[in-house]
C-alpha cells in the first residue's frame, strides 16, 4: 500500500495515479530481517513516514566514527546465478563493473556499501534469504521491483524514453523503439515509484551524519528528493553517465521541471563533458531561472542557500583490471593467430554496442568511400567490427541492423576476393581477453557514434596497444604507436587532442578520416600515442572517482554549521540553507518590537517587494494603498518608498497617500511628504552623458529581440527580462563593458542587476536614501528606534548595510530595534528574510493593524 504523502506527490507530479501499482510480491521485498546499520533513535517504521517531510534524523548525534559512501545505481556490481536444479543462489563479484572499480580511489579507510537491483529475477519468499547473504558477503543491499514495475520503469521509461531523449531522438512517432503512446504518464508514475523504491533501501541502512551518497546515472534523477526530504543535511552527489542534451531537446520532455528540481537536491552534480554541463546548465537557466557562477574554477549553483557543484570530470578506465587481463598465457596465441589471419594486412577496428546511435552503418559507408577514392587500399585495409548484442529492442533497431547486413554485404562482394574480405564482422559476445587481441593488432580504432555519454574503447585501446609493445619481443625496441578517429559527438572525444576528430554524417570526410589515419607515418602515430597513454594512464577510473569525491566533501564541508529547513511538496521539495543569523522574520516578534518603539522609520522597495516582479500590472493594489495609508498615519512613523522608479508615476499611484515619502529613481529625486517639494540629493545637473550612453543601449536593443531601453530623468536602464535568457545575459555583459569604457571619464555609474544594466549618477544609492531618513531624523531629536527596511534586489543590499551601520555612525538610537529583511531566501546582508510579497504584505499588514488599535485607543483616551 502506498503511503499517504506518496499519494500527494504523484497527485503533484501527474494528477493521476490510477495506474500506479505494485503489483504482486510486495515493492520493495527482501529486507525484513536485515539488521539495521542506521544508529539514529527511532524505529525503522518511523523512518519511513512519509508525512515526515522534514529532516527526520539530521541532527541526530551518531555514534558510528568511520566514514561511509553509499553508492547507489540500478544494478548491483554482482552477478547471479541461480545453481543446479534449482538448489538457491550463487554470487560473485562483476570485475567489469564501474561502481565496484571506483573504490580505488576512495579513502582506504572508507566503508563501501552498495544499493541496486539484480540482473536476474528472484521470487518473493526468496528475497529475504538473498538480501540478508548478500548484505553480509558483499555489502549489498538489493532493492526488489515486481517484475510489472520494473518494466514500465527500466525499459518503458528509462530506455524508451529518457535513454533516447538524452540522446537526441524525440518520439515523433507513436511506435518507436519504446513503443506505446509518447509519453505515458504511467510510466513517469512507474519511474517515481521505482525512486521511491531504492530511496527506502537506502533510508534502512544510512547513518544520515556519517555516510556519503553517491547516486549513479539516469535510472535515479529522482531520488534525491526522496533522499533529502528525510535528511536536510545528506551528503549527496549524483553522476550523469549519458549526454545531457540541449536544452531545446530537453525542455520536450513533460516531466522536466520535476527532474531538474529532484537533482538539485544534490550537492554536486557530475558530468563527463562541459557540454553536457552546460546543457544542464542552461536548462536550469531557462526553465528554473536560476544562474550559476564560476568562482576560483569551480561552477556553482545558488539554490535556496544552498551552493550546487558543478562537477566536469570524464571517466576513466581501471588500469590494474586491464594490465591484468594483458598478461593472460592465452593472449598471446590469439594475438598470433589473429596476426596469421591478418598477414599483410591493415586493420582497423571498430568495437560497438548493436544500438541506434553507436553509427556502425555510418563507419562502414566511410570505409566504402576510402576504398572507392584510395585504390591502393583494396586488398590490403580491413574493417574489423565487433558488434555486442543488442540490449534493447524495437523497429528502429531491427531496421539498423538490416542495414548493416546489406552495407557488410555490398563492401564484400565489390571489393573483396578469394582470401580477403575487406570487412568483418562479429556479432556475439566476446571475452576479454579475445577482445584485448583484436585492440594489439589493430593500427587504428574507429568510433564514429552519433551519440554516446563516455565511450571508453579507445581508452582501452591505447593501454592494449602500450601492453603489446612492452609485453612482445619481435617489437620490444619499437617505440608502440597507435592511431585513433573519433566522433565529436562521444564523451571522451575533448580528452583525446591526439585524434583525429569527425562528424560520423559527412561520409565523405571521414573516409579521408581513415586513409589519412593509417597513411601517417609511424613516427607521428609514436607521437600521438605517447600523448594518449600519458592521459590514459593518469586518468583512470580511481583518478576520476578520488577527484569526484574530494570535490563532494569540499561542497559539504559547511553542511552543518548552517542552519537547514525542508521547504515546499512534492518535486517542489528543496532544503533551504542560511547563515545561522539569517532568519526568517516573524510577525510576533516585530509587532513587538513597532509597539513599543516611539520614533520609527520603515524603508520599503517598491518593484518584487509590494508588487511581484512578474507582475504585469506594476499599480499598486487597493490592499497596498491601505496599507502604506495607515503606517503613515501613524504620528510616530516615517514611511518612505525607496524605488528605482521615475517619481511621476509613484507620485501618480500613491496620490492617496499623503504622508509618504518618495525616493525616486534610487534617491536622486526626494520627497518627504505629499505637500512638499521634490528635492534632488546629487550634485550632478549636467546629463549630457545621455546622449554618449543611449547609442550604445539602442546598439544592443535593435540586435536583441525582447529587450528595451527605460528612459528616467536620471538614469538609463536597459531591460532584457523577456530576451532569450543565454543571449540576454551575453549581450548584459558586453554591453556593461562597452558602456564602461565610453563613459569612463562621465561622473556615472554603471551597474548591473536581475536583467536590467543601469546607468545613473555618480553619489546615488538607496543606502545613502537610507542614512539621509536616519540622520534628518536624528537631527529633529527624535533619532529611530525601530528600523524597518524591506527590499528585494542588489541595489537594496545598500539600504541593509547602511541600517546595519547607522548605530556606531549614531544616527539611530543605541538600543533600536533593525529590521533589514530581504524578499526571497538567497545570500544577503540583510538578516531577516520574507518569502515573497505576499508575505511582506502580511508582515506589514500587522504593524497596521497594530498602528489602528494604537490609534483607537488614543482617540477613546481623547474623548474621555
Amino acid at each position: 500500500m502506498m503511503s499517504r504523502s506518496y499519494s500527494n506527490l504523484l497527485d503533484l507530479a501527474s494528477g493521476n495515479f490510477a495506474a500506479v501499482s505494485l503489483g504482486g510480491g510486495g515493492g520493495g521485498g527482501g529486507l525484513r530481517r536485515m539488521p539495521r546499520v542506521m544508529t539514529v533513535p527511532g524505529t525503522l517504521a518511523e523512518l519511513q513516514e512519509e508525512e515526515r517531510a522534514s529532516s527526520v534524523a539530521s541532527d541526530a548525534q551518531s555514534s558510528q566514527v568511520q566514514e561511509r559512501i553509499i553508492i547507489v545505481a540500478n544494478q548491483l556490481p554482482v552477478r547471479a546465478s541461480r545453481r543446479a536444479e534449482g538448489r538457491g543462489w550463487s554470487f560473485s563479484w562483476d570485475e567489469d563493473s564501474l561502481l565496484l572499480q571506483l573504490k580505488d580511489g576512495l579513502p582506504e579507510d572508507m566503508e563501501v556499501l552498495y544499493v541496486g537491483s539484480l540482473r536476474v529475477d528472484v521470487e518473493a519468499h526468496e528475497q529475504d534469504d538473498v538480501a540478508q547473504t548478500l548484505l553480509e558477503r558483499f555489502k549489498c543491499v538489493p532493492t526488489f521491483l515486481p517484475p510489472d514495475l520494473h518494466d514500465r520503469f527500466y525499459h518503458g521509461f528509462c530506455k524508451g524514453r529518457l535513454w533516447q531523449l538524452f540522446h537526441y531522438m524525440l518520439p515523433f512517432s507513436s511506435y518507436s523503439s519504446g513503443g506505446g503512446s509518447r509519453y505515458d504518464r504511467r510510466l513517469w508514475e512507474a519511474y517515481v515509484l521505482a525512486n521511491k523504491i531504492f530511496s527506502e533501501r537506502v533510508v534502512e541502512v544510512i547513518n544520515p551524519e556519517e555516510d556519503y551518497v553517491w547516486i549513479h546515472d539516469y535510472h535515479l534523477m529522482a531520488l534525491p528528493t526522496f533522499l533529502r526530504r528525510h535528511f536536510n543535511r545528506l551528503r549527496m552527489g549524483f553522476f550523469l553517465h549519458v549526454p545531457f542534451p540541449s536544452s531545446e531537446i530537453y525542455r520536450t520532455l513533460p516531466f522536466r521541471e520535476e527532474i531538474l528540481k529532484a537533482l538539485l537536491n544534490c550537492d554536486i552534480i557530475g558530468f563527463h563533458t562541459f557540454d553536457y554541463a552546460r546543457h544542464f546548465l542552461a536548462c536550469c537557466s531557462r526553465i528554473l531561472g536560476i544562474e550559476y557562477q564560476s568562482k576560483r574554477g569551480y561552477i556553482g549553483l545558488d539554490y535556496f542557500g544552498r551552493t550546487i557543484g558543478i562537477k566536469i570530470m570524464p571517466v576513466g578506465i581501471h588500469m590494474g583490471q586491464l594490465q591484468s587481463v594483458l598478461h593472460l598465457p592465452d593472449k598471446e596465441w590469439r594475438v598470433d593467430e589473429l596476426h596469421q589471419q591478418f598477414d599483410g594486412k591493415t586493420v582497423l577496428l571498430g568495437v560497438d554496442d548493436m544500438d541506434i546511435f553507436k553509427g556502425i552503418n555510418l563507419k562502414l559507408l566511410a570505409f566504402e568511400h576510402m576504398l572507392k577514392i584510395h585504390h591502393k587500399w583494396q586488398g590490403r585495409a580491413v574493417l574489423v567490427q565487433i558488434a555486442n548484442p543488442a540490449r534493447a529492442q524495437g523497429k528502429d533497431l531491427k531496421e539498423i541492423q538490416d542495414e548493416i547486413q546489406e552495407s557488410c554485404q555490398r563492401i564484400n562482394k565489390t571489393f573483396g576476393h578469394e582470401g580477403y574480405s575487406p570487412v568483418v564482422l562479429i556479432e556475439r559476445s566476446m571475452s576479454a581477453v579475445e577482445k584485448i587481441a583484436y585492440y594489439s593488432i589493430a593500427e587504428c580504432v574507429v568510433v564514429t557514434a552519433v551519440r554516446d555519454g563516455m565511450n571508453l574503447t579507445p581508452y582501452e585501446y591505447i593501454v592494449c596497444r602500450q601492453g603489446f609493445f612492452d609485453s612482445t619481443d619481435s617489437v620490444a625496441k619499437s617505440p608502440a604507436k597507435s592511431m585513433l578517429v573519433v566522433s565529436e559527438f562521444i564523451g571522451c572525444s575533448p580528452s583525446l587532442s591526439g585524434a583525429i576528430r569527425i562528424n560520423p554524417w559527412n561520409i565523405e570526410t571521414t573516409g579521408e578520416a581513415l586513409n589519412e589515419a593509417i597513411s601517417l607515418s609511424d613516427a607521428e602515430k609514436q607521437l600521438r600515442h605517447e600523448k594518449h597513454y600519458r592521459y590514459v594512464s593518469t586518468h583512470n577510473v580511481a583518478y576520476w572517482s578520488k577527484s569526484f569525491m574530494q570535490d563532494l566533501e569540499r561542497t559539504c564541508k559547511d553542511h552543518f554549521r548552517r542552519n537547514c529547513w525542508g521547504s515546499g511538496l512534492g518535486f517542489g521539495f528543496r532544503v533551504v540553507a542560511v547563515d545561522p543569523n539569517f532568519r526568517k522574520l516573524h510577525a510576533d516578534g516585530i509587532v513587538s518590537a513597532y509597539t513599543k518603539a516611539k520614533s520609527r522609520a520603515i524603508l520599503l522597495d517598491y518593484d518584487g517587494t509590494l508588487v511581484p516582479q512578474t507582475s504585469i500590472n506594476k499599480k499598486p493594489s487597493r490592499e497596498v494603498i491601505r496599507i502604506v495609508s495607515t503606517l503613515c498615519e501613524d504620528k510616530q512613523n516615517v514611511v518612505f518608498i525607496v524605488s528605482g522608479r521615475g517619481r511621476q508615476s509613484l507620485d501618480e499611484w500613491f496620490l492617496p497617500c499623503k504622508k509618504l515619502g518618495i525616493a525616486a529613481e534610487h534617491g536622486y529625486f526626494i520627497r518627504w511628504t505629499q505637500d512638499q517639494e521634490w528635492e534632488t540629493y546629487s550634485q550632478t545637473t549636467d546629463f549630457s552623458w545621455m546622449q554618449i550612453a543611449d547609442p550604445v543601449m539602442n546598439l544592443y536593443t535593435e540586435s536583441t529581440d525582447g529587450s528595451c531601453i527605460e528612459t528616467k530623468e536620471s538614469a538609463l536602464v536597459w531591460h532584457h527580462r523577456d530576451a532569450d535568457p543565454d543571449f540576454g545575459s551575453a549581450q548584459a555583459k558586453e554591453m556593461l563593458d562597452h558602456l564602461e569604457s565610453v563613459l569612463a571619464n562621465e561622473p556615472v555609474s554603471v551597474r548591473s542587476g536581475k536583467f536590467i544594466v543601469e546607468v545613473k549618477p555618480q553619489g546615488v544609492s538607496k543606502g545613502l536614501v537610507a542614512e539621509k531618513i536616519l540622520s534628518s531624523l536624528a537631527e529633529k531629536g527624535r533619532p529611530a528606534d525601530f528600523v524597518l527596511c524591506i527590499g528585494d534586489d542588489r541595489s537594496d543590499e545598500d539600504m541593509f548595510e547602511n541600517i546595519a551601520g547607522a548605530v556606531a555612525e549614531k544616527l539611530i538610537a543605541p538600543n533600536a530595534s533593525i529590521f533589514g529583511c530581504t524578499v526571497g531566501q538567497k545570500p544577503s546582508k540583510a538578516r531577516f528574510f520574507l518569502d515573497d510579497t505576499n508575505h511582506v504584505l502580511n508582515t506589514l499588514t500587522a504593524l497596521a493593524d497594530a498602528s489602528e488599535q494604537f490609534v483607537s485607543l488614543e482617540n477613546i483616551t481623547d474623548s474621555q
